[in-house]
């Protein structure tokens, strides 16, 4: 039996154009593609484990806007129910300005994140059923911190396994950290948490023993192409990537995040996990886009 997850996070729209380069400092470049989608660490992380066939419920919060609209009709065609998207009076949806290389695949992004960076203590009362029902709690830094940290001491009281992918990178107390059951950041955000500068596996195991030794029991560093360092108390191990033509790198984070977290759900043990959530990122980077482009659980399986 599948356990049940509960994504709290962001939904921003995505706003990706494409050049022969990333602009620099002062300079205007002329682009070759534009698309707007569904975006948002969060919401992709919860498309991605939907479509690998988690159980899986999303809680966001959305503006009374276009950019909304475009979100709940996603949703519905996902058939993600959205009983706990919640709607701000205030704020209107985030939005992420996305610039991708044509050539490296490499990207630029700059989230404004509008009604995610409001959410309430009534609104976390409203969540409340959700998460103290969950086996598994999946969340990031791209909400309002004091909701976050509510979030997830409700998930504690309750016993749900947190899972915080600590992303984008921000300055949070040590206290805080050390409320997650495992950590999956990459080598910017270990850094920046740890201190410890990561470049490859044995920086990464470094950093993976600090957070250890702040009590958490498994960490997980994605190292871009060289991998994922997944390590537990009792044994620690550089999983490769897969190697593929990428299209667009900018969802490989939450393409991964999603896959991982699913195959905790079925009982997977962390380096399976691992193993599974590589696999989904390897397939979702071989397509344009962020939400759209998290794979099926056929594509996944099928790879592995």
């Amino acid at each position: 039996m599948k356990k049940k997850i509960v994504m709290f996070g962001s939904y921003v729209a995505d706003l990706t154009g494409t050049a022969d380069h990333l602009p620099r400092a002062g300079e205007t470049v002329f682009g070759e593609r534009f698309k707007i989608g569904p975006g948002g660490k969060g919401s992709n992380q919860a498309v991605a484990a939907h479509r690998a066939g988690a159980d899986i419920v999303l809680a966001t919060k959305l503006g009374k806007d276009v950019f909304g609209d475009l979100a709940r009709d996603f949703y519905a065609q996902e058939r993600i129910a959205a009983e706990y998207v919640l709607t701000d009076d205030e704020k209107g949806t985030g939005i992420a300005l996305i610039c991708v290389d044509e050539v490296s695949k490499q990207n630029q992004i700059l989230v404004v994140p509008g009604a995610c960076m409001n959410f309430t203590d009534a609104d976390i009362e409203t969540l409340r059923p959700a998460i103290e029902a969950a086996d598994i709690l999946l969340v990031q830094f791209e909400v309002n911190m004091d909701a976050l940290e509510k979030a997830v001491d409700i998930a504690r009281a309750a016993g749900v396994t947190i899972v915080l992918n600590p992303a984008p990178a921000r300055k949070v107390s040590r206290e805080f950290i050390c409320k997650a059951d495992v950590v999956t950041p990459n080598e910017v955000e270990a850094a920046a948490l740890t201190g410890i500068p990561v470049e490859n596996a044995s920086d990464a195991q470094k950093a993976a023993d600090i957070f250890h030794s702040w009590g958490i029991p498994k960490v997980v560093i994605t190292l871009g192409k060289q991998g994922v360092f997944a390590s537990a108390a009792d044994e620690h191990r550089m999983v490769p990537a897969r190697i593929v033509e990428a299209v667009d790198t900018t969802g490989a984070g939450d393409a991964f995040n999603g896959g991982f977290v699913t195959a905790l759900s079925e009982g997977k043990d962390l380096f399976e996990a691992v193993e599974f959530g590589n696999a989904l990122a390897s397939l979702a980077v071989q397509k344009f886009g962020t939400a759209p482009s998290m794979p099926m659980r056929g594509e996944i399986d099928k790879i592995l």
